[in-house]
């Protein structure tokens, strides 16, 4: 069964706390916690915070007595709003800062695979692959024929100076 915990408006940028969540993504739930609990980011704490409460959540919810088997199965940091200060400066300037904010979100589950439950990426993110009969091996015949009456290359370019690299005409 799949579990998910939430953590809104979190005081650290989203982008900082992807480079947490992408080391613990597909790990055990113990073996995830080990690793937060030695990585030297501050996202780290607050990641920890919320993987555990998936944990907590796994076991009320859904009765998961065994923890070792939960896995990680979604761990994604989406940006919140942001709080905007002005910082002033010299001269009557004023510098904008923005303090960014994130919603964490991390599901863990106690199935082999764990993808049931809606967790596949939705229809407009799939990749898309090419169908087995399109090869890229060979170009087209008309962009051979194209490539055939292409415009010569440009002649080369004038020197530092900008004089040309022409020979001077000899003087008689």
């Amino acid at each position: 069964m799949i579990t998910s915990a939430r953590a809104r408006f979190v005081r650290v940028s989203a982008r900082k706390a992807r480079l947490v969540l992408d080391q613990i993504r597909g790990k055990a739930v113990g073996e995830a916690l080990a690793t937060l609990e030695f990585t030297p980011r501050a996202a780290a704490r607050l990641i920890e915070k919320v993987l555990r409460s998936a944990v907590a959540n796994a076991e009320h919810n859904h009765q998961v007595r065994n923890l070792d088997d939960l896995r990680v199965v979604q761990a994604v940091a989406d940006g919140g709003p942001s709080l905007k200060r002005v910082q002033p400066r010299a001269m009557g300037r004023a510098f904008f800062i923005k303090h960014r904010t994130s919603h964490l979100t991390i599901a863990v589950s106690d199935e082999v695979n764990g993808t049931r439950g809606g967790l596949t990426r939705p229809r407009h993110m799939r990749i898309r692959r090419l169908p087995a009969t399109v090869s890229t091996a060979a170009p087209a015949p008309a962009t051979a024929a194209r490539a055939a009456t292409a415009r010569p290359a440009r002649r080369p370019a004038a020197t530092s100076r900008g004089k040309s690299r022409a020979k001077p005409k000899e003087k008689k």
